[in-house]
């Protein structure tokens, strides 16, 4: 499994962003071809300081051959496309592989 990590800093209004996002981007998102969840967090605080992150998303794919042909959609350049006009200059985008789902240590 893989995901695409889409990290959000705090928007000057953020009520304007969680409508924006929550409304209408996601829902655009979820047509995306070969997603397989979603998962946002909303982040309350660092461990130390504060941190620049305010909303950070996960999106799971099967493969990184799955998440590609998702990413070259029509559907997923209409929610990129969506995306820029609320969120640009705010997100930043990376790519994981996952190892472990439930990991709990030894």
């Amino acid at each position: 499994m893989v995901k695409l990590v889409a990290m959000f800093a705090k928007p000057e209004d953020t009520a304007a962003f969680d409508k924006a996002y929550f409304d209408s981007h996601l829902p655009l998102n979820a047509k995306t071809p070969g997603l397989r969840r979603t998962e946002v967090t909303r982040v309350t605080g660092a461990l130390r300081g504060e941190s620049p992150w305010y909303i950070v998303t996960e999106m799971y794919y099967d493969d990184a051959d799955s998440m590609k042909a998702g990413l070259a959609s029509p559907e997923a350049a209409e929610a990129g496309k969506q995306l820029m006009t609320f969120a640009k200059g705010l997100v930043s985008f990376y790519t994981a592989d996952v190892q472990h789902e439930d990991w709990k240590g030894a």
